[in-house]
């Protein structure tokens, strides 16, 4: 049997609010003290308990940048999880689940799906199959799948009689660590880095770190002693990279913000972005590096996103670095305040966490939706810049320089994230926080009578000063105005004033670096993706794995989206005969964007809008597919459970 050492993808599953995310943040960080790379993602349905979430984790001895769709290892402590995952575990792969579930059968399941539940009918039946958990192993078992029953609930009951605390045998949570531990043991993997990361995880909670820890060691020792150590899949240890970090992409906004000078946050729940500002309402006091001074941040939950943004706009008039954070539908409800800071000049960030629409849509999954949205929020027209991220490290870097653009030009940005970026995990290399330095903009710390705060200037923006400086006198109003901020109709000054803020975006244009515009990833080749946001990560492993093959393909991806950089991009793409437009939405919005500004279509559309995001497997396929001439213009992918 050749053994597969540090190359994994491991699944566990179970009902949302048993543990989940807990088990896989622990096998996450027990991997990365062990000196490993990981790239996990996080997959939930939007109720609060019971219905099935999973999370994946792929680990390497190298930096991973996207998912696959097959599962080596799945770990399993209901029966949903089995019934939705087995047959994606690959042959040779494991399947470690709770024994007492062999008998369930998919008519007791209440939370599966009616089309989920019907279709694996059909897949079994056509197999001769019954409808129990026993019959599914039976089938996997058949392909090739590698069993091993576990029962979480009576080995719990026994730690708890060893240890004589009867009341540890209802800590039915703790099965999700026992599980994950167990899986631990199948993979030879150190009980001492499994222990640290436990007592990691629940630093802050130490009253139950150690009946965890016990669990843990009681379930993995189990595991050996019943299974043995003859297993296809390790994970073993390597010289631990200590410049490494492991993050969530909205903590890494997080800290991008407060890093950036940030100091006043205000949202309304939704998701995904509400882990955002709940991971900056858990840090608001910190302490400064090399100094006994403490930063204080405010972050204010208002009663809806008007009010959101609204006061956020409030914060920046004082002179504080505001933001606001959201998805789809809250920032609907903010762009009439999105309006009301542009036709005043108002320097504030909206951070939005895309998620699939219409309306309520799949509020915690995926989707690349709402890029023209962003572009075209608000009536009429004022200056906004909406700048793209695309992997968790430019969330932290991109969050910095677009507080810089904001102050500098005077305008909304409207940075745009993912439901997929935001949760995933990941190691990357240490922040440097050196990077990117902090521009506040043109401030009039001092003003004499007659201040004018829309004076017109040369390049159109004027000083600000921050509310309550001496004689810093001007008005705020949602309707047009003369330069002390005097509403007005008068045409001349209507269309002085319209002259002045509009030509803000040419000056964007002519200033911002062009790699802050667009990334180019050039293997001098004809061929050229072109992408925007978290399809990054996959494109460029994929086309990583295109070259070993001996097919070079360019990478384009687009990080400023409005105002859009067309002389530079169109330069871009003059030597690239054919073009493929990735994203994740249903019309190709992007490639929309191209064809309006450089009058150039795409030659093949690859587009998906499941909720899911694009695996490594499908990606791949398909561009293969288009190098060997057999792909249709327009390609949807359909990955995903």
């Amino acid at each position: 049997m050749k053994q597969m050492v540090n190359k994994l993808s491991w699944v566990i599953g179970g009902a949302q609010g048993s543990g989940v995310d807990t088990a896989a943040n622990i096998f996450a960080k027990a991997c990365v003290l062990g000196g490993l790379h990981i790239y996990g993602k996080r997959e939930y349905h939007s109720n609060i308990k019971g219905k099935h979430s999973y999370f994946n984790i792929s680990v390497s001895e190298k930096p991973i940048r996207s998912c696959v769709d097959e599962i080596d290892f799945l770990v399993a402590f209901d029966a949903e999880t089995i019934f939705t995952h087995a047959l994606y575990v690959v042959n040779g792969g494991v399947i470690l689940y709770d024994s007492s579930l062999a008998k369930i059968s998919i008519e007791e399941i209440p939370t599966m799906e009616d089309f989920a539940m019907k279709e694996l009918k059909i897949k079994m039946s056509s197999k001769n199959k019954g409808e129990t958990i026993k019959d599914l192993l039976d089938l996997v078992k058949e392909n090739g799948v590698n069993i091993y029953p576990v029962e979480f609930k009576s080995l719990l009951r026994e730690l708890a009689e060893k240890n004589n605390e009867p009341s540890m045998s209802k800590l039915i949570r703790m099965i999700n660590v026992m599980a994950m531990a167990s899986s631990f043991a199948l993979l030879c993997y150190d009980e001492s880095i499994i222990t640290n990361a436990i007592r990691y995880t629940f630093k802050t909670k130490p009253k139950i770190i150690d009946m965890n820890v016990k669990a843990a060691s009681y379930s993995y020792n189990y595991t050996k002693a019943k299974f043995g150590n003859n297993f296809k899949y390790r994970l073993m240890t390597r010289e631990v990279d200590n410049s490494l970090i492991l993050i969530q992409g909205y903590q890494a906004a997080g800290l991008g913000k407060i890093v950036a000078g940030c100091r006043f946050q205000t949202y309304y729940p939704i998701t995904p972005a509400s882990d955002e500002s709940e991971y900056l309402e858990a840090n608001e006091v910190l302490n400064l590096v090399d100094s006994s001074d403490k930063v204080a941040f405010t972050v204010i939950q208002s009663e809806d996103e008007i009010a959101a943004i609204t006061m956020a706009t409030g914060g920046a008039l004082s002179g504080a670095r505001s933001a606001t954070c959201t998805s789809g539908p809250g920032f609907s409800l903010m762009v009439e305040g999105i309006g009301w800071a542009g036709i005043n000049e108002i320097p504030i960030v909206i951070t939005l966490y895309q998620r699939a629409g219409p309306a309520t849509g799949l509020p915690t999954r995926h989707e690349q939706g709402d890029l023209l949205f962003a572009i075209h929020a608000g009536h009429g027209e004022f200056p906004k810049i909406v700048f793209a991220s695309g992997d968790v490290e430019e969330a932290f870097y991109d969050t910095m320089k677009v507080f810089n653009y904001a102050e500098k030009y005077q305008i909304p940005v409207i940075h745009m994230f993912d439901k997929a970026l935001a949760n995933t995990v990941l190691t990357i290399k240490r922040f440097d926080t050196k990077k990117v330095k902090i521009d506040r903009g043109l401030f009039a710390n001092k003003v004499s009578n007659g201040y004018e705060r829309f004076e017109f200037t040369k390049n159109g923006i004027s000083p600000r000063v921050k509310l309550g400086t001496e004689n810093g006198i001007f008005w705020n109003t949602g309707d047009e105005h003369e330069p002390n901020g005097h509403i007005t109709e008068h045409p001349t000054i209507r269309t002085k004033m319209m002259d002045k803020r509009m030509g803000k975006m040419d000056l964007v244009l002519k200033e911002l670096p062009d790699e802050d515009k667009i990334q180019i990833y050039d293997k001098k080749s004809d061929m050229t993706v072109i992408s925007w946001g978290s399809t990054k990560g996959v494109i460029l492993d994929v086309l990583d794995l295109l070259t070993k093959d001996g097919n070079k393909i360019n990478y384009v991806q687009v990080k400023l989206l409005n105002p859009f950089p067309s002389k530079l991009l169109e330069s871009l793409l003059s030597k690239t005969h054919l073009l493929i437009d990735i994203e994740m939405n249903y019309s190709g919005q992007l490639a929309r964007l191209i064809s309006e500004n450089i009058k150039r279509e795409p030659d093949y559309l690859i587009v998906k809008y499941n909720g899911r995001p694009m695996s490594l497997n499908e990606v791949y396929n398909v561009l293969k597919k288009i190098i060997d001439g057999k792909a249709n213009k327009i390609e949807v992918l359909t990955s995903g459970t």
